[in-house]
């Protein structure tokens, strides 16, 4: 005790003699000493005094805060905190501190010299409001250079201010514009990291945004203060502020050079009063990190040498900060060759090399700083920031989890952390860490813009969206809060509200490329493909090697049959060099779109009929289409298409093709009345007029095509009624034949017509149920050519492994905004036929067995996959049923529910249907009995009615069919909208239309796959579904589709002209 006392004691004689001597930075290091054994109000007073001298006001308010925490009475505290906001150019801030230590020395009176002293500042701060110029600072006091334009730090409201928030008076610090919304010009020497921004960051640039489903993230972060400027390198971002802490030195003009904070940000040269102002920062962020009772190498540096080692220092960060990366290293070189173990040099020279790229090299510097001092916090955080920037998110979550133990609560490196759990899909710690930063750091719109994108990850819609809301309130120019909102409402399926964000993007900056992208991305999803080509063009022409935009271009090309336009954008693509496997994968689909495009222009001027992916393309190119695989064993394997200038010969929409005439008009109006039907209201299925129209010309031409069928299967059986009475008839007559009886000289055979290969033989129905379901195929093909809708039984070797749809509702902690609505009954169904069951299938399809004592009991008890996960033990799929009309107590295999484990907290939980030659074969009989079962109902005694209630029992056998269809997912891709177009033509056929619309959150693909018994979807379907029929025979009135519309160009152009 009495050691410690001493110790203390010679401390403080060391500070005492370090102020007289204005040795401010080691006069810190003794309070950080201090302060770590016993957190004194007077010494977190004195550290904030010292913080002003070398002008590191973020940390004088930091301090001061702590300390009126401990004491709101204490008036240095508001003197100190109100002149570093003056420093900052906040007046607002600086007026509000010092009111409030007013007030609290008016109400005590206790120190009347420093009550006077803030009456002072108080009286001429007011006088300045009023007189002073936007770009002078306030000066109270000892005379003070506004150099720092970084935001204050308070722990317990918000680290991070506005400047722009403030009127123009007080929001420029000296040498500075003011507009906080400036978006600087990227230069070449940046380099970027996942993990996005530090303390006083806030997002102003371009933050691309790309996810499967989900959406993957390219952010250009950059300052809200001004001081830093943004970075980007593969998408990531990365952000330093070096702080150094040294004495205030002068440099040789005689001004104060103040060392700055080092953004990742791209960096342009600044002003000499620009400069300034960012050299403060970093000075300031290491003496904090002193804090800790850490010991810098600069103590070790005699007294004659600390200024001059400081000026070298402030000269090589000057350097980084004006892209000087080389100049600054060989600065920071010569620092290290004195001393090795310098940290400050060392975390500067890990900075310029991050900012060259050379991320390796800047770690290892990072590295070397953290083995001299254990406790530069700062050291800590870069290393976690360049770590995350090569994709390293454990260490650098590490990393920046041990910055924050020297650190904690601080907003910047929850920010940041946060961020890296975001990039690394870990999206609960992320809207942990986001939360907590905010609570800190109120103001901080960095922050609320991840906080929505991770809130929107884990399905919280409504907070996800408050927090864009937050950002934008907080930052109205903030382009990349827009960009998110944007897409948040197209997530959501509000393409009204999406394009007003749109709108407002390209109110703040015209050139913003991205913002056309989502538009562009926006029109394609609801079917205005020529909008969306012009979008694209003008992204283009901003950004002109942008694969995701030549491939989108590309493929609206191709939907509306500019295949020239097409082939040159998909060429474009694929001769772009790439840095990521998600552009890799674009590249690959450019391939195979190419491939389809000349398949369709050599088709243009065929009949429809004649376009057949299933028949004329190669098994094998359709399985590395369906699979997104590198194409190079395709073209080593497969016929390629013949080059576009032979396709093209014939290749063009013919005027015919785009000319509208009385039937063509008829059809037009009817099927977007009709497609309509096919819309869910549901988070995620933006409502596509090109999808309506498609689904309504395919289901007209259904019906017509069953009623002809229909008419001759009823034909033939009415005849073949009348023959066997008239047979009856003539077998009770007394035979005319002079042979005798049995000596007939005709025939009572009837002679047999061919109806083409899907005539069901043993059935005599003309078409079989594959003829009705191919005509939709056909059409939604043709309608978004980009997504490869094949029959599974066509794809060869691949249909006899198992090929399978795989719909997640979870993927990892994500939750799939289009599916996760159906999670809960997923899992009860789940449960229940493990229950049932009593036994799962692990990934290598071998037994484990669910009997054990309990287990039972905690699969029912299970409310999560993660609770089921845990039951089994390891990565298991099970299969629902579907019960056997075809084969009676039979049970066919449904689909299949699997839960894979995905890292510490994650799990895929989705649907997946493998399609196997022995379930196809078992389908296939069922398929073929509903059809003929439907057939019956129709063509018997009730054929042509008009009566509903006659027509009850091909209503459920039309759904019944429906039912089977959706179990056995037959397609690619592509089986809902198929299942639910053939169903409106069957209704139709059966002089039914369906005028209502599908009821709000239910789809009706996962009602049929979530129920094992066929009359329990007909149950659940009818209720909404009858009520909405009305008997028609409109379908007689139509014109003919298929010869309206006879040629593929003529489909083609159906498509793709509306008439607004």
């Amino acid at each position: 005790m009495a050691s410690a006392s001493a110790s203390a004691s010679s401390e403080r004689v060391e500070l005492a003699r370090l102020c007289s001597s204005r040795d401010w930075s080691k006069a810190i290091r003794i309070l950080d000493s201090l302060l770590s054994k016993s957190c004194a109000i007077q010494d977190l007073c004195n550290r904030a005094f010292c913080y002003s001298q070398l002008e590191l006001n973020k940390h004088v308010i930091k301090d001061c805060d702590k300390a009126l925490q401990l004491d709101p009475t204490i008036l240095q505290a508001y003197i100190l905190k109100g002149r570093a906001f003056s420093s900052l150019g906040r007046k607002e801030d600086a007026l509000l501190a010092w009111q409030q230590g007013y007030e609290q020395a008016v109400r005590n009176s206790a120190d009347l010299k420093q009550l006077l002293e803030l009456e002072e500042l108080l009286k001429v701060v007011k006088q300045e409001r009023s007189s002073m110029h936007e770009n002078h600072a306030v000066e109270s006091g000892a005379p003070m250079l506004v150099s720092e334009s970084m935001a204050p730090t308070n722990e317990n409201s918000s680290e991070t201010y506005e400047n722009h928030n403030y009127p123009s008076d007080q929001s420029k610090s000296l040498g500075e514009t003011g507009d906080t919304s400036e978006v600087h010009k990227k230069s070449n020497d940046n380099f970027g990291i996942s993990n996005g921004v530090c303390e006083g960051d806030r997002i102003k640039e371009q933050v691309g945004s790309q996810m499967n489903g989900n959406h993957d993230l390219e952010h250009k972060l950059r300052d809200r203060d001004k001081e830093q400027v943004g970075s980007q390198m593969n998408g990531n971002n990365f952000e330093l502020k070096l702080n150094y802490d040294s004495e205030s030195s002068v440099d040789s003009s005689g001004t104060c050079s103040k060392l700055t904070s080092i953004s990742s940000n791209s960096i342009a040269p600044q002003t000499p009063s620009k400069l300034s102002s960012k050299l403060d920062t970093l000075h300031e962020k290491i003496s904090d990190d002193s804090k800790e009772n850490k010991k810098l190498t600069v103590t070790r540096i005699s007294k004659t040498k600390s200024i001059n080692v400081d000026i070298r220092l402030s000269r090589g960060i000057a350097e980084v900060n004006e892209g000087k990366y080389a100049r600054a290293i060989s600065i920071f070189d010569k620092l290290l060759k004195e001393d090795p173990t310098y940290p400050e040099a060392l975390i500067g020279r890990g900075t310029a090399y991050a900012f060259q790229r050379e991320l390796e090299a800047a770690i290892e510097d990072f590295t070397k700083a953290i083995q001299s001092n254990p406790s530069a916090c700062e050291a800590w955080k870069r290393r976690g920031q360049a770590r995350a920037a090569l994709g390293e998110f454990v260490e650098a979550n590490e990393d920046l989890s041990r910055a924050l133990e020297f650190e904690p609560n601080t907003a910047d490196i929850l920010h940041e952390r946060g961020i890296v759990n975001f990039k690394f899909k870990d999206f609960y710690a992320a809207v942990e860490d986001l939360s907590a930063c905010v609570k800190l750091d109120e103001d901080n719109t960095s922050a609320h813009t991840y906080l929505g994108l991770a809130l929107s990850s884990i399905g919280e819609y409504k907070k996800a969206e408050e927090a864009h809301l937050r950002a934008i309130q907080l930052e109205r120019n903030f382009l990349e809060a827009w960009s998110h909102l944007t897409q948040f409402y197209q997530d959501m399926a509000n393409s009204p509200k999406a394009l007003e964000c749109v709108q407002q993007v390209l109110q703040i900056d015209v050139r913003f490329s991205k913002a056309y992208h989502l538009r562009g991305l926006l029109l394609h999803g609801i079917g205005e493909h020529r909008k969306a080509i012009k979008d694209l063009s003008t992204e283009l022409s901003i950004d002109n090697a942008n694969v995701e935009g030549l491939y989108l271009r590309a493929s609206c090309y191709h939907a509306i049959g500019q295949y020239k336009e097409a082939i040159k954008d998909y060429d474009a693509a694929l001769d772009l060099e790439l840095d990521s496997m998600d552009k890799f994968v674009l590249q690959c689909l450019a391939f195979y779109q190419k491939e389809i495009a000349l398949y369709t222009a050599s088709k243009i001027l065929e009949e429809f009929h004649e376009f057949d992916l299933d028949r004329d393309i190669d098994p094998l190119f359709k399985e590395y289409w369906c699979k997104r695989l590198h194409p190079k064993f395709v073209c080593e394997k497969v016929y390629r298409q013949p080059p576009l200038r032979e396709s093209m010969k014939k290749g063009k929409l013919r005027k015919q093709d785009l000319a509208v005439n009385k039937h063509k008009t008829t059809l037009l109006q009817n099927a977007d009345s009709i497609g309509k039907k096919i819309q869910y209201d549901c988070p995620g299925f933006l409502p596509n007029r090109r999808q309506h129209r498609m689904a309504g010309l395919a289901a007209i031409e259904i019906a017509q095509k069953v009623s002809k069928a229909w008419r001759r299967y009823f034909n033939r059986n009415t005849s073949k009624t009348s023959k066997k009475a008239r047979r009856r008839e003539r077998l009770n007559m007394p035979s005319q034949n002079r042979g005798g009886a049995g000596c007939s000289t005709s025939s009572s055979s009837e002679p047999t017509s061919s109806y083409g290969i899907g005539e069901d033989k043993s059935s005599g129905i003309p078409m079989s149920w594959q003829d009705v379901y191919s005509l939709a195929v056909k059409w939604r093909q043709i309608a978004e050519p980009c997504d490869p809708v094949v029959w599974i039984n066509k794809l060869g070797e691949e249909f006899n492994a198992g090929f399978g749809s795989h719909t997640p509702m979870v993927l990892g902690q994500a939750k799939v905004v289009r599916y996760f609505s159906n999670f809960e009954r997923t899992l009860e169904v789940a449960k229940t036929v493990m229950t049932e069951k009593r036994q799962v299938y692990n990934k290598t399809n071998n037994i484990i067995d669910l009997s054990g004592v309990g287990k039972l009991q905690e699969i029912m008890d299970a409310k999560s996959c993660s609770d089921l996960y845990r039951i089994v033990g390891e990565d298991f799929w099970l299969a629902t049923w579907c019960r056997s009309t075809a084969f009676e107590g039979k049970q066919l295999e449904g689909t299949r529910i699997t839960v894979v484990k995905i890292g510490e907290r994650g799990f895929d939980f989705a649907i997946r249907t493998p399609c196997t030659p022995s379930r196809w074969d078992e389908f296939d009989e069922e398929m073929t009995m509903a059809w003929e079962d439907l057939c019956n109902a129709y063509c018997g005694e009730n054929f042509g009615s008009t009566d509903f209630d006659a027509l009850e029992k091909v209503r459920d056998a039309i759904l019944r069919m429906t039912y089977y269809w959706y179990n056995f997912m037959p397609l690619s891709r592509g089986s809902a909208v198929v299942g639910f177009t053939v169903m409106l033509g069957l209704l139709l056929a059966a002089n039914m239309e369906f005028t209502g619309n599908i009821p709000k959150g239910l789809q009706v693909d996962w009602e049929a796959i979530l129920n094992f018994n066929p009359d329990s979807f007909v149950d659940s379907i009818k209720s909404w579904l009858y009520p909405s029929l009305r008997v028609t025979t409109s379908l007689k009135s139509y014109p003919d589709v298929a010869s309206t519309f006879s040629t593929t160009g003529s489909v083609v152009a159906a498509l793709s002209t509306y008439n607004d």
